[in-house]
């Protein structure tokens, strides 16, 4: 944080226009994260990834129910945004290794802080959604 923080949130440091533009709200790093990480294997490979690095056929056993087109979709997607690193080794067969990037590390701590705050609202979001539901 900065010698400036004053204890409101980044996210309403600054006013947003109304109506936010569409252009801008698609220009958004932060919708762009979210965008990538909110996909249903983006995170899960993260976090993964984030303990050591894998193999692809290794990712593939580990993670029920992901195809191995929408795994390599994924991956690339990561790697395509610098968050994964795919390392080839010259093996016969070739083998694939994928791994974090410093980039990818990063979101580590961010994605913890994230995790640490559904699990502790997990019970009021569920009684919210029951009496959504009920009502």
């Amino acid at each position: 944080m900065s010698g400036t923080y004053t204890g409101v949130p980044s996210v309403l440091a600054h006013e947003l226009p109304r109506p936010v533009p569409t252009d801008e709200l698609a220009a958004c790093p932060v919708g762009n994260v979210f965008r990538r990480l909110g996909d249903k294997w983006s995170m899960l490979l993260v976090v993964m990834l984030g303990g050591r690095p894998h193999r692809y056929n290794e990712l593939h056993r580990a993670i029920e129910g992901i195809s191995q087109r929408m795994l390599t979709r994924t991956l690339r997607g990561l790697e395509a945004d610098g968050l994964v690193r795919r390392d080839v080794h010259p093996t016969v067969p070739p083998s694939v290794e994928y791994s974090l990037t410093p980039l990818g590390r990063t979101l580590l701590e961010p994605l913890s802080a994230l995790a640490d705050w559904a699990v502790a609202h997990e019970p009021e979001m569920r009684e919210a959604r029951s009496r959504q539901a009920d009502g």
